[in-house]
């Protein structure tokens, strides 16, 4: 946690800290085909709290330093695949922490919020379901998973997909379909320590990336019995809670992976003045200098887009469209800068050598995550329908 020190000494400290202590441990074996493993994150966490960056985008008193403020933070600690995970600043434990301190209760948060805070575990979110059983995705309203109340406890039943970092967590933010007292369908979340016995992971998903520890889990959710005092929030009141935690988190995908993609530009750049080929160094041939002044425009850009969506979410709005743009944006952006340095970088650039084609794979998969590209794009066609109809 950082203490109210000036913010941009905050991304100093972060940045160094990820150059110099991170970095080195990208080359380091303790991982499966998912993700690092707790042992090697708990060690860098350890670092990091002895270096003062260890959740650094909130203060010693709790408070949250500026979204402007965060997305310099996170970009820093995004510079190697390991420092949001070192630094405590990765999904989906900063969404979730975003979210807790938004809405949890007193008792809610020091019971979940404050260890996750200090980088005592990890958590997840359950809210997507198995596509092939018809279940939610990017359309909350298609949920399965569904709570009842019984005899003043909430029962719940369903299946989840997607679960990232369920394997090793110590608790679930879990979202199911309830029912109003009128009848009109809604959705609620409830918080579930972990390992719980009525939450059984099915299986693992082989996925593309592979920086998440604990991977991406299929979890079967069968007679969970939760007390009232379970529910985040208020009863009923999911899908609106979901947009307070997703607007901010999209936007704090698109930090994180600017700085990876900066630092692979940055390797890659390194290769293209140091590799020789025909006579002279790489970046003096035309096609290969044009690809790294076209990384450096959409970098900027990305940043500018990230600017300007942080500044509407400090301005007090709640910025469903702008983090929509801004997913948009950044992520097609930073895939095409990923997919310029593979280039540049030839058969280095697909090896496991350095860290881009990794880059590469975790950005490619964040043009799904948190909503493909193709879903934002057409939630923001119905707005432009909306105010267009609005104006006739």
């Amino acid at each position: 946690m950082a203490d109210h020190e000036d913010d941009a000494a905050i991304v100093r400290k972060v940045e160094n800290f990820v150059r110099d202590v991170v970095i080195p441990y990208e080359t380091d074996d303790r991982r499966d085909d998912h993700g690092p493993l707790d042992a090697l994150v708990q060690e860098m966490r350890a670092k990091a709290r002895e270096a003062g960056v260890l959740t650094p985008h909130i203060r010693a008193d709790g408070t949250h330093i500026s979204h402007r403020a965060t997305a310099r933070v996170l970009r820093a600690s995004g510079l190697s695949p390991l420092g949001p995970l070192a630094c405590n600043t990765n999904a989906p434990d900063e969404g979730n922490m975003f979210l807790l301190g938004k809405v949890a209760t007193a008792e809610q948060k020091c019971r979940y919020l404050d260890p996750m805070v200090a980088g005592n575990g990890r958590s997840c979110f359950l809210m997507t379901e198995p596509a092939a059983e018809g279940g939610t995705g990017s359309d909350p309203s298609m949920m399965q998973t569904v709570a009842r109340l019984e005899d003043g406890e909430w029962v719940v039943n369903g299946r989840k997909a997607f679960a990232t970092g369920f394997a090793g967590a110590s608790f679930a933010i879990l979202m199911a379909k309830t029912e109003r007292d009128d009848g009109a369908a809604a959705a609620t979340m409830f918080l579930v320590p972990l390992p719980h016995p009525a939450l059984v992971q099915e299986r693992l998903i082989g996925t593309i990336d592979s920086s998440m520890p604990g991977g991406h889990a299929v979890v079967k959710v069968e007679d969970l019995r939760l007390p009232p005092d379970a529910v985040l929030g208020a009863p009923h009141e999911g899908f609106a809670y979901a947009q307070v935690r997703l607007a901010p988190a999209r936007l704090t995908h698109c930090m994180r992976w600017l700085g990876a993609a900066t630092r692979a530009n940055e390797i890659a750049t390194d290769y293209a003045v140091k590799r020789q080929a025909f006579g002279k160094p790489l970046i003096d041939h035309e096609g290969v200098g044009f690809m790294l002044a076209d990384n450096l425009i959409d970098l900027k850009q990305c940043q500018l887009m990230i600017d300007w969506c942080a500044d509407v979410l400090d301005s007090g709005e709640k910025a469903i469209t702008e983090s929509s743009m801004a997913k948009v944006a950044v992520s097609e952006t930073l895939f095409r800068v990923a997919d310029r340095c593979v280039q540049v970088m030839g058969g280095t650039g697909v090896s496991h050598d350095t860290i881009v084609e990794q880059v590469f794979r975790e950005i490619r998969a964040f043009r799904i995550y948190d909503g493909p590209t193709e879903v934002h794009k057409w939630s923001l066609a119905k707005k432009i329908k909306r105010e267009a109809l609005a104006k006739s």
